[in-house]
């Protein structure tokens, strides 16, 4: 099984790279995890509603040109699926088996997502109404994905 976190921007940030490590090395039982970065735009203070969505487009085209045709999309938006965690573990196993086992998580940038990658998606899920930093968001998301994975074959986890 292949899980893929595609994802606008780099991390620079050393702890959060420091635990995303760790998740990537307690995931290596249970699946492939690849992290793949696409580039950034910079965002003027006070940009126009115009200018936002053509940053978002060309931050779009990048992601969408790392994903493979057969893949399982899923998107994570505020407007998406709020899943519990048991829910969530169902609903990986269930994208394992849809997208051939090869699954990709899109986080975007600080801008959200384009309507070209929230139109390839076959799933949108939110963790939160809350925003999150997106570095931040790949801690939790990969912290989830683990726990998934744990709860589906039913080994011991934190409640």
């Amino acid at each position: 099984m292949k899980v893929t976190i595609l994802c606008v921007g780099k991390i620079k940030e050393k702890f959060y790279r420091e635990a995303i490590a760790e998740f990537e090395k307690r995931l290596s039982r249970y699946c492939t995890l690849e992290i793949v970065e696409v580039a950034d735009e910079q965002t003027p203070d006070g940009a126009s509603q115009a200018l936002q969505d053509q940053i978002k487009e060309k931050e779009g085209e990048r992601l969408l040109s790392k994903i493979k045709e057969d893949a399982y999309v899923v998107t994570l938006e505020i407007l998406g699926k709020k899943l519990t965690s048991e829910k969530f573990s169902a609903f990986l196993e269930d994208a394992m088996v849809k997208g051939k086992g090869q699954v990709v998580f899109v986080i975007g940038g600080s801008l959200g997502l384009a309507k070209s990658v929230t139109s390839r998606s076959n799933a949108a899920i939110s963790f939160s109404d809350m925003t999150f930093p997106h570095q931040l968001m790949r801690v939790i998301l990969c912290e989830q994905i683990y726990r998934g994975f744990r709860i589906s074959r039913n080994e011991p986890y934190h409640k």
